[in-house]
């Protein structure tokens, strides 16, 4: 059996440099200039050597996915692991002219709702102690002033994309940040072309207005 090495966090690029991937998702808005074509990658062989060249450039995609599905840094480590696992015994039985990288990814999110029902409610006792906006004045008060605006920002947006529901959240997280096309999207949640447009964009009207509404409250 192929041991795969625990996948990194990668926590930006540079055009965002050092911000999460999440802030990327939300304000990458050039992704979705293309309507069309599938993501880089869609068209490889499905089997297990390609699986295994492909593992440097995915895993890291896949641990930010499973990250920001989950909201734990930790628990997507593992996340990442059990997806490459079990994509690699899996993947020498899929249908010709399957799309690889769209269906790690679909791996992906499955392992990420098993282990989300599987912590059960523990990670829901956000409200014990202090609460968001507590949080987010502890953090103020550690924090240069200078870098304190746009961080909390970021924290703003985080906050609101994990309350948005788990699959709008995962579509957005898709197109966004991962650079699925819709139609590969949609093959991966079993929607329809329309759906997954429509989520998206109502994912992204709710972190636009979250923001607009931090932003209207400090000035």
């Amino acid at each position: 059996m192929t041991s795969f090495p625990r996948a990194r966090p990668l926590l930006g690029a540079p055009a965002l440099a050092g911000e999460p991937s999440v802030v990327r998702a939300f304000f990458g808005d050039g992704v979705d200039a293309d309507e069309g074509g599938a993501s880089a990658g869609s068209g490889v062989a499905c089997d297990q050597a390609t699986l295994v060249a492909m593992y440097g450039d995915l895993a890291p995609r896949v641990h930010r996915f499973v990250r920001d599905l989950l909201g734990d840094a930790a628990l997507a480590s593992d996340a990442t692991q059990e997806t490459f696992v079990r994509a690699f015994r899996r993947v020498e039985g899929l249908p010709h002219g399957t799309r690889l990288v769209p269906w790690v990814f679909g791996v992906a999110r499955f392992v990420a709702m098993e282990l989300r029902k599987a912590r059960g409610r523990v990670r829901r006792v956000i409200d014990d102690g202090a609460s968001p906006d507590d949080r987010a004045v502890d953090t103020r008060a550690r924090s240069p002033e200078d870098v304190l605006l746009d961080r909390e920002a970021v924290r703003v947006v985080e906050r609101a994309l994990l309350r948005l529901p788990e699959e709008r959240r995962a579509v957005l997280l898709l197109r966004c940040d991962h650079g699925l096309a819709y139609d590969e999207i949609a093959q991966l949640m079993g929607w329809s072309l329309a759906k997954v447009k429509v989520e998206i964009f109502r994912a992204r009207e709710v972190l636009r207005e979250v923001l607009q509404q931090y932003r209207g409250g400090g000035s």
